[in-house]
């Protein structure tokens, strides 16, 4: 059976995954800070687990047990990190930013940095980043937000170019969300609202096909064009 772990497993798009993947004969390795969540997961899985207690928000114990998890399932085939944070700050008030770019930036790049040295050697591997629509432009109302998930799909491609550079069997999947129903969607007026079992869905046929980049739901492709292509003065509101 492969062997995934999932960054963020106890709730939203972490936690839905978490389902599907054991669902597919997957063992997994539940990672978070609330342990009682993962336990309760744990319960509903169909194959076996593994939890660790992960804080990303610290990236150099997260590093350690991140190694020591996947030595405990004996090796992984697929890592998915979804831990992430994030606020509506247009005042931007210090420890929100702060807290923004030490789990979506620090903390992301911590993980992967494990995964991707463990997949080198391993000589194959599948790393999975959670980014998001608000990577494409600017946020007003959350700059931190916009600017760190910006910065998870730019390392990404980074990895997949070094990937593709030594010829070893890594893929690097960019999956960048629309609005899903989740904690992480916040703010009044929201639409295309996807229910968080439908945009797992959508992530692991996108994981199984080995892509490198993935809008969910799909839709949200044509308000990623729109976006990129928008003068600036429109998008104020973001």
């Amino acid at each position: 059976m492969k062997k995934a772990i999932i960054i963020g497993a106890s709730s939203g798009i972490g936690k839905e995954l978490a389902v599907i993947l054991s669902r597919n004969d997957y063992i997994v390795g539940l990672a978070g800070r609330r342990v009682q969540l993962l336990l309760e997961l744990q319960q509903e899985l169909k194959n076996q687990s593994y939890i660790k207690q992960i804080d990303v928000s610290d990236p150099g114990p997260a590093m350690l047990l991140l190694q020591e998890l996947i030595d405990e399932m004996g090796g992984m085939d697929l890592i998915v990190i979804s831990a992430g944070q994030g606020y509506i700050n247009p005042e931007l008030e210090w420890q929100p930013e702060f807290e923004t770019v030490k789990v979506n930036v620090l903390g992301f790049m911590a993980m992967a940095n494990v995964a991707m040295q463990y997949f080198v050697r391993q000589g194959q591997g599948h790393i999975v980043g959670i980014s998001s629509l608000a990577a494409i432009r600017g946020s007003a109302g959350g700059p931190a937000y916009a600017a760190s998930k910006a910065f998870v799909s730019n390392y990404l491609e980074g990895l997949r170019f070094q990937a593709q550079k030594s010829g070893l069997d890594i893929v690097v999947t960019d999956i960048q969300p629309g609005l899903v129903d989740t904690a992480m969607a916040k703010g009044e007026g929201l639409f295309w609202v996807a229910p968080v079992e439908k945009a797992a869905g959508q992530i692991f046929q996108v994981i199984r096909k080995r892509k490198k980049h993935g809008y969910v739901t799909k839709r949200w492709r044509l308000i990623a064009w729109l976006v990129r292509i928008m003068p600036d003065r429109f998008c104020h509101n973001l």
